[in-house]
């Protein structure tokens, strides 16, 4: 079977920080901020491609199943595949924004084969790893700032 992700969901404590993280380090769209702010939503999101995004969940939507053992500090790591520049410019963007990088650049095996991946946290502490390939597919390319 193949897919594509249609989405990510990171429980979020703190949701102005985060969203400052994905928009403005990550450069990544915002979706739904403004009606999330006025109330409208219950939670906003931010855009990876056409078809993935990654949805900040704030505490109350997640807080009861916290209680249960379930829905907090359950994920690992998220991957973005992106081109060798984007990968260059963000981590610039990381070391100026005093962002520090866990691991990497090392050689990791993923979606489409070897690539060189860095691991670092958002603010909440969600292990992130942004790679890329010498050879990246144009198929679902990540919209992360290049």
């Amino acid at each position: 079977m193949q897919c594509l992700m249609d989405h990510i969901v990171i429980n979020v404590e703190d949701m102005d920080t985060m969203v400052v993280f994905y928009t403005q380090i990550l450069q990544l769209e915002p979706e739904r901020l403004e009606a999330y702010r006025d109330g409208d939503v219950p939670f906003p999101s931010v855009r990876l491609n056409a078809d993935t995004i990654i949805d900040l969940f704030p505490k109350q939507l997640w807080q009861k199943g916290e209680k249960t053992g379930n829905c907090h500090g359950n994920m690992n790591h998220f991957c973005l595949s992106v081109t060798k520049d984007a990968w260059g410019n963000l981590k610039e963007r990381l070391a100026s924004s005093n962002i520090a990088i866990d691991e990497g650049p090392v050689p990791r095996w993923g979606a489409h084969g070897t690539g060189i991946s860095m691991y670092f946290r958002d603010p909440e502490q969600n292990l992130i790893e942004a790679r890329y390939y010498e050879a990246p597919r144009e198929k679902g390319k990540c919209l992360l700032g290049s």
